[in-house]
């Protein structure tokens, strides 16, 4: 694929070199969650965020990072992502890429996927109001009492790019 910064992606073969920063929060911040099913546009860079502000502290660049593959791969619904499997090997293969341009061990920590389903939880009660229904994936977990007030996609670039400054020094 080509990035916002003109470089190229190569999904089948990812190679380190072309892992940038910037076309990652490019890509994050212009991806609406949820497939675009949400009351106001809320970006996954946005989500990133809120996950990394609530694991603690050497865990942080990791939870920035979490969802990076989308960058180059799309935010895929969870239904439609296990069914392909395919897309999920894909995708674990651009996640170690970037983990390892990062050096990061990974994305996979108990505190990042439960601060993951806090944001899911804050998400499903402030931006989709008319989704009344009860998400398995939620059940014991409580959203936070802060409201969210999605970003514009600049807003929310200019932020994962910050906070990617303060983590990674």
């Amino acid at each position: 694929i080509s990035t916002y910064l003109g470089n190229r992606f190569y999904l089948l073969a990812p190679r380190i070199d072309d892992v940038v920063i910037e076309d990652i929060a490019h890509g994050l911040a212009y991806q609406c969650r949820f497939n675009g099913q949400t009351r106001t546009f809320y970006s996954v860079a946005q989500h990133s965020i809120i996950v990394a502000g609530l694991v603690p502290e050497e865990q942080r660049l990791a939870a920035l990072l979490h969802d990076a593959a989308e960058a180059y791969l799309g935010d895929m619904v969870k239904p439609l992502k296990l069914l392909l499997p395919e897309f999920s090997a894909i995708e674990e293969q651009v996640s170690a890429i970037i983990a390892e341009k990062f050096g990061l061990p990974g994305f996979g920590f108990p505190e990042i996927k439960r601060a993951d389903l806090i944001a899911l939880a804050m998400e499903k009660r402030d931006l989709m109001p008319y989704s009344t229904e009860s998400w398995d994936s939620l059940r014991g977990i409580n959203p936070l009492p802060q409201i969210i007030e999605p970003m514009s996609p600049e807003e929310a670039k200019a932020a994962f790019l910050a906070a990617f400054e303060q983590l990674a020094g």
